[in-house]
């Protein structure tokens, strides 16, 4: 496939109770034209009695296909294989784990569920829409792999979790919520955030002046979860009057110890 797909009727609520003949039939952008599914993909398997009980399996190659699962309210996606962008867009409930990688702005606009991706994933994960000001506000997603710049943009609640590392401006602009990374960062982390929290495991280069340092705490917490440290704790963007948290691993971090002198 080389004209990306935007494929936002793939998902359990729209799927519940239809049969395939219905399936089939629903329509997707593929480049300017409309396209039925039932050109596009095989299509086998029954719909569940209600979207719950559904759970929608994908495998191939959908990294030229955008927003399935949006705005989804239940139900499962399964895709085993890497998806493309705005994947579980505006997302409010159920579960999509992706067995591949993910492409930029995954639950962009997200308010309630999981999404789980084994591998990397791109820009803008859990953000908002340009122009915007609201970025998640609820839901966890799980990042096994990297991500790319931007992460969590005007985030307000939920939790991103990311088990590598992360590109420039995480929690750029966060309002509320939680960002982990347990690996490194490229920087400028909480750049212009007011709230929430950014907790990071590995190294960062440097932390921006509009950030305060607090204390050294010796672990913190991540939703119910104890995360050890210990951690520099700074506060900030001051330049917006912010009140977000940075939580940065002292051990990966040794270049930040001259700042320990303006703790209080």
């Amino acid at each position: 496939m080389r004209t990306p797909l935007d494929a936002e009727a793939i998902s359990p609520d729209n799927f519940t109770g239809r049969p395939i003949s219905e399936i089939l039939a629903f329509e997707a952008w593929r480049g300017n034209r409309r396209v039925q599914l039932g050109e596009v993909f095989d299509i086998s398997g029954e719909a569940g009695g209600t979207p719950s009980d559904l759970t929608i399996i994908l495998n191939g190659n959908f990294i030229k296909v955008k927003r399935i699962g949006r705005r989804m309210s239940t139900g499962k996606i399964v895709i085993n294989g890497s998806v493309g962008m705005y994947v579980g867009e505006e997302m409010k409930g159920g579960s999509i784990l992706i067995h591949g990688n993910a492409g930029s702005l995954a639950g962009i606009g997200m308010k309630g569920g999981v999404i789980e991706v084994d591998g990397d994933a791109g820009d803008a994960i859990g953000s908002g829409y340009r122009g915007g000001r609201s970025g998640m506000e609820g839901g966890v997603i799980l990042i096994r792999g990297n991500v790319g710049s931007e992460i969590g943009c005007w985030m307000k609640d939920g939790v991103i979790k990311v088990g590598g590392n992360a590109g420039l401006f995480a929690g750029v602009r966060m309002q509320g919520g939680t960002i982990l990374i347990s690996g490194s960062s490229e920087g400028r982390l909480g750049a212009s955030m007011t709230g929430g929290k950014v907790v990071l495991l590995g190294s960062v280069p440097s932390i921006l002046p509009s950030f305060l340092i607090d204390e050294i705490r010796p672990n913190t917490k991540v939703g119910e979860e104890k995360i050890t440290g210990p951690f520099y704790t700074f506060t900030g963007d001051v330049t917006e009057g912010g009140n977000g948290r940075l939580f940065v691993s002292t051990a990966k971090n040794p270049h930040l110890k001259v700042k320990e002198e303006f703790i209080l």
